[in-house]
């Protein structure tokens, strides 16, 4: 096993303006961690995956594996296994010789092989599956061939470049639990790609929030979630996402309708951006200080739901009890949890207020 670093990494591709895919990234992976790459389309987070395995240059800085600066060396040549999107499995090939594939071509022995081979095939519950083709496999089972093929090279980091994505939705939720699993028994140092932020809020353990190419922030799930560092990550990390308001500072105090949040004396701003979760806040009682939300839209999922509407002229997600949810174009009034449940941020940066 092997820690990975990303030293100053830049991916430039030459244009009018250059584009910095990925700029200037300073990242550590921990030996045997599980790091999960996230963000939207286009932040860089696979280029950077690529970085890694070599598939693409370094144009500014270093990538480490283990003490080794492998930034110009052969991808075949860096002891990674790196798992597609597509699982790019040999149709004419069974199951055994597919996850074997790579193995033949270093020259091992046979019964080596197969000794590998039926090894992770029992681990990912493919035992009675060697002996088929491919197109004999639902997604799921595909998949998980794709990860024995990585397994059996007993590399010292897996690469996972959206290996879920065309999973449906149920399977993809089983599945990334047993990818989960898996790590934590091979204990091998993992990068995972994904666009789905619940997917790397339940995997990693750590999740580095990428947005054009740099890097936002890196923390445990619920770090990020708890305190992020910036607009961005709070909009980004939580489903449904946090709300956030810019919202002018009179007298210390940001106001929402009649609810006032205290401001610290140390931010001399005449607007923050707030942000509160659905679950900070709850439908109020009379007499209470509350915001009023004109209800235009319920998601009932049983236990909870959620309620979209508009307060004091923009839009809010409160979440209530999925038993008595009101009733479209009803008039509610709703109220903080809690004080210390609120994020503040600079509304031109978006940096967290220290609050």
């Amino acid at each position: 096993m092997a820690e990975v670093a990303y030293v100053g990494a830049s991916r430039i591709y030459p244009g009018t303006p250059e584009v910095r895919a990925v700029d200037r990234l300073e990242l550590e992976v921990a030996d045997d961690e599980f790091l999960v790459l996230v963000g939207p389309s286009g932040s860089g987070k696979s280029t950077a995956l690529r970085m890694v395995a070599g598939l693409e240059d370094v144009d500014e800085g270093a990538v480490h594996i283990g003490r080794n600066d492998v930034t110009n060396t052969p991808p075949k040549a860096r002891d990674i296994a790196m798992v597609f999107q597509s699982y790019a499995l040999y149709p004419h090939m069974s199951v055994a010789e597919n996850m074997g594939f790579a193995l033949r071509l270093k020259g091992l022995p046979k019964a080596e092989i197969q000794a590998k081979v039926a090894e992770a095939a029992a681990m990912l519950d493919l035992t009675k599956y060697l002996e088929r083709k491919p197109k004999a496999l639902s997604g799921g089972q595909r998949q998980r061939v794709a990860m024995g093929r990585a397994i059996v090279r007993e590399p010292s980091v897996f690469l996972m470049d959206e290996p879920l994505s065309n999973l449906d939705a149920k399977l993809r939720v089983e599945t990334r639990a047993n990818i989960a699993a898996l790590q934590r028994r091979l204990g091998t140092t993992t990068v995972y790609v994904t666009h789905d932020q619940v997917e790397a809020m339940t995997m990693g353990h750590r999740v580095a929030v990428l947005k054009d190419g740099l890097l936002q922030q890196c923390a445990t799930p619920r770090e990020l979630y708890d305190r992020p560092a910036n607009a961005f990550v709070a909009g980004f990390i939580g489903s449904p996402s946090m709300n956030l308001r810019t919202l002018p500072v009179t007298g210390g105090r940001a106001r929402l309708g009649e609810l006032a949040v205290p401001v610290p004396n140390a931010v001399d701003l005449p607007e923050v951006t707030f942000g509160v979760r659905p679950e900070s806040l709850r439908l109020a009682g009379a007499g209470e200080e509350a915001v009023e939300l004109t209800v235009e839209l319920v998601e009932e999922l049983g236990a909870d739901a959620y309620v979209h509407g508009t307060a004091d002229g923009g839009r809010l997600v409160v979440r209530v009890d999925g038993r008595i949810p009101p009733r479209l174009g009803e008039i509610v009034r709703v109220a903080l949890r809690a004080p210390d449940e609120v994020h503040l941020f600079h509304p031109a940066t978006g940096d967290r207020l220290h609050t």
